[in-house]
């Protein structure tokens, strides 16, 4: 799964907020909690029938994930991220009452390329007799361990060190250096949920 190319971070002490302009520049707080995203072409599936067509006159499901939120629990080693969403769904039919069941999964990588750890689970939509639409809510959790999200001392101390305007390592980005950067990726971490999906409806979704 493809991630955003990971963005310049300078860490900042308590005193100092996100996008405080200072002395020494324009800082950013670092946080263990994981991004949390939907990765592209997972956000949405479709059913079909007879399932091996892939016509639009075949259409029997289709369902979106929306409205993602996170609430993250920064404290302890073990830090956790509650995920929820929505999953609108529409069917062709509307007769009768129909339950689906739909798989999703949450994801934990590291670094934007190196997964940790992968849950499938299941959501229920259930449809009224009559009923073309119906929506209904699931919950993920991501955990990422502290001491992986938290950078060594010696990047740190490099990344916050003050420098003064004219000098020449002013001039260079911390994130330049490849030892400095290898190390903030490393303890960046994202936790990503999206539909299941097999390999041909991967395929419909890219290329529909």
């Amino acid at each position: 799964m493809m991630l955003p190319p990971l963005a310049s971070v300078i860490l900042a002490g308590c005193a100092t907020r996100a996008g405080e302009l200072t002395a020494e520049g324009i800082t950013a707080i670092r946080t263990a909690c994981p991004a949390v995203a939907v990765p592209a072409t997972t956000g949405d599936i479709t059913l079909f029938d007879p399932p091996a067509s892939t016509e639009q006159a075949a259409i029997d499901v289709t369902a979106t994930l929306t409205k993602v939120r996170a609430t993250c629990s920064d404290v302890g080693e073990n830090v956790s991220t509650v995920i929820t969403f929505d999953v609108q769904a529409r069917r062709a039919n509307a007769q009768g009452p129909r339950d689906v069941v739909l798989p999703y999964f949450v994801a934990v990588l590291q670094g934007g390329t190196v997964v940790l750890s992968k849950r499938i689970s299941r959501v229920a939509v259930h449809f009224d007799d009559g009923q073309l639409r119906a929506t209904t809510s699931g919950q993920a959790t991501a955990n990422v361990l502290r001491s992986a999200a938290t950078l060594p001392p010696d990047i740190r101390k490099l990344l916050t060190r003050p420098r003064k305007a004219g000098n020449e390592e002013a001039a260079v980005d911390p994130l330049a250096r490849p030892n400095i950067r290898a190390a903030v990726q490393r303890a960046t971490f994202e936790a990503l949920v999206g539909f299941q999906l097999t390999n041909d409806q991967l395929k419909y979704n890219a290329t529909r």
